[in-house]
Protein backbone atom coordinates (compact mmCIF):
# COMPACT_ATOMS: atom_id res chain seq x y z
CA UNK A 1 0.00 0.00 0.00
CA UNK A 2 1.05 3.34 -1.03
CA UNK A 3 0.47 6.82 1.50
CA UNK A 4 0.79 10.01 0.46
CA UNK A 5 1.41 13.09 3.50
CA UNK A 6 0.93 16.55 3.03
CA UNK A 7 1.81 19.49 5.10
CA UNK A 8 2.59 23.04 4.93
CA UNK A 9 -0.91 24.70 4.44
CA UNK A 10 -2.17 27.50 6.72
CA UNK A 11 -3.26 31.08 6.88
CA UNK A 12 -1.54 33.88 5.25
CA UNK A 13 -1.75 37.36 3.88
CA UNK A 14 -2.20 38.18 0.33
CA UNK A 15 1.47 38.64 -1.13
CA UNK A 16 3.12 36.03 1.43
CA UNK A 17 4.22 33.02 0.41
CA UNK A 18 3.92 29.27 1.73
CA UNK A 19 5.37 25.81 0.69
CA UNK A 20 3.54 22.98 0.64
CA UNK A 21 5.27 19.62 0.96
CA UNK A 22 3.77 15.49 0.22
CA UNK A 23 5.81 12.56 0.60
CA UNK A 24 4.74 9.35 -0.17
CA UNK A 25 5.87 6.03 1.55
CA UNK A 26 5.53 2.05 1.64
CA UNK A 27 5.50 -0.08 -1.30
CA UNK A 28 6.98 2.03 -4.28
CA UNK A 29 8.82 0.79 -7.23
CA UNK A 30 8.51 4.15 -9.07
CA UNK A 31 6.76 7.55 -9.20
CA UNK A 32 6.06 9.13 -12.44
CA UNK A 33 4.39 12.08 -12.70
CA UNK A 34 3.44 13.99 -9.77
CA UNK A 35 0.82 16.89 -9.16
CA UNK A 36 -0.66 19.57 -7.27
CA UNK A 37 -4.62 19.70 -7.51
CA UNK A 38 -6.63 22.62 -5.29
CA UNK A 39 -10.10 23.18 -4.48
CA UNK A 40 -11.87 25.88 -3.75
CA UNK A 41 -15.36 26.38 -1.93
CA UNK A 42 -18.23 25.50 -4.13
CA UNK A 43 -15.94 24.93 -7.03
CA UNK A 44 -14.63 22.11 -8.99
CA UNK A 45 -11.06 20.34 -8.36
CA UNK A 46 -8.79 21.97 -11.13
CA UNK A 47 -4.96 20.92 -11.63
CA UNK A 48 -2.78 23.50 -10.59
CA UNK A 49 1.06 22.29 -11.47
CA UNK A 50 2.41 18.92 -13.28
CA UNK A 51 6.29 17.16 -12.95
CA UNK A 52 7.40 14.57 -14.58
CA UNK A 53 9.81 12.28 -13.52
CA UNK A 54 12.35 14.20 -15.54
CA UNK A 55 11.58 17.50 -13.68
CA UNK A 56 9.31 19.10 -16.69
CA UNK A 57 6.85 21.23 -15.40
CA UNK A 58 3.50 22.44 -15.93
CA UNK A 59 1.06 24.98 -14.34
CA UNK A 60 -2.16 26.31 -14.64
CA UNK A 61 -2.52 29.80 -15.95
CA UNK A 62 -3.58 31.57 -12.96
CA UNK A 63 -0.50 30.43 -11.13
CA UNK A 64 2.54 30.73 -13.81
CA UNK A 65 5.27 32.89 -12.56
CA UNK A 66 3.94 32.76 -8.90
CA UNK A 67 3.86 28.88 -7.97
CA UNK A 68 6.93 26.44 -8.06
CA UNK A 69 6.50 22.80 -8.60
CA UNK A 70 9.44 21.00 -7.48
CA UNK A 71 10.61 17.25 -6.83
CA UNK A 72 13.11 14.71 -4.78
CA UNK A 73 13.25 11.70 -6.09
CA UNK A 74 15.09 10.14 -3.29
CA UNK A 75 12.79 11.64 -0.68
CA UNK A 76 9.49 10.09 -2.88
CA UNK A 77 8.74 13.83 -2.49
CA UNK A 78 7.21 16.76 -4.73
CA UNK A 79 6.82 20.89 -3.51
CA UNK A 80 5.18 23.56 -3.97
CA UNK A 81 6.26 26.76 -3.40
CA UNK A 82 3.49 29.76 -3.61
CA UNK A 83 4.41 32.95 -3.70
CA UNK A 84 2.77 36.27 -4.08
CA UNK A 85 -0.49 35.10 -2.96
CA UNK A 86 -3.95 35.97 -3.43
CA UNK A 87 -7.38 35.38 -2.02
CA UNK A 88 -8.58 33.36 -4.97
CA UNK A 89 -5.65 30.85 -4.62
CA UNK A 90 -7.58 30.28 -1.11
CA UNK A 91 -8.70 26.26 -0.66
CA UNK A 92 -7.66 22.52 -0.14
CA UNK A 93 -4.53 21.46 -2.04
CA UNK A 94 -4.02 17.55 -2.66
CA UNK A 95 -1.40 16.08 -4.18
CA UNK A 96 -1.23 13.05 -6.62
CA UNK A 97 0.67 10.89 -7.47
CA UNK A 98 1.37 8.30 -10.38
CA UNK A 99 3.03 5.32 -8.03
CA UNK A 100 3.89 2.33 -9.84
CA UNK A 101 1.10 3.14 -12.62
CA UNK A 102 -1.54 3.77 -9.97
CA UNK A 103 -2.49 7.34 -9.15
CA UNK A 104 -2.76 7.92 -5.36
CA UNK A 105 -3.99 11.08 -3.86
CA UNK A 106 -3.17 12.75 -0.26
CA UNK A 107 -5.90 13.55 2.06
CA UNK A 108 -5.85 17.45 1.15
CA UNK A 109 -4.14 20.56 3.30
CA UNK A 110 -5.86 24.21 4.02
CA UNK A 111 -4.45 27.33 2.76
CA UNK A 112 -6.36 30.33 3.24
CA UNK A 113 -5.11 33.65 1.77
CA UNK A 114 -6.86 36.26 3.32
CA UNK A 115 -6.05 39.49 5.66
Amino acid sequence: QVQLVESGGGLVQPGGSLRLSCAASGSIFRINTMAWYRQAPGKQRELVATITRDSRTNYADSVKGRFTISRDNAKNTVYLQMNSLKPEDTGVYYCKMNVNWVEYWGQGTQVTVSS
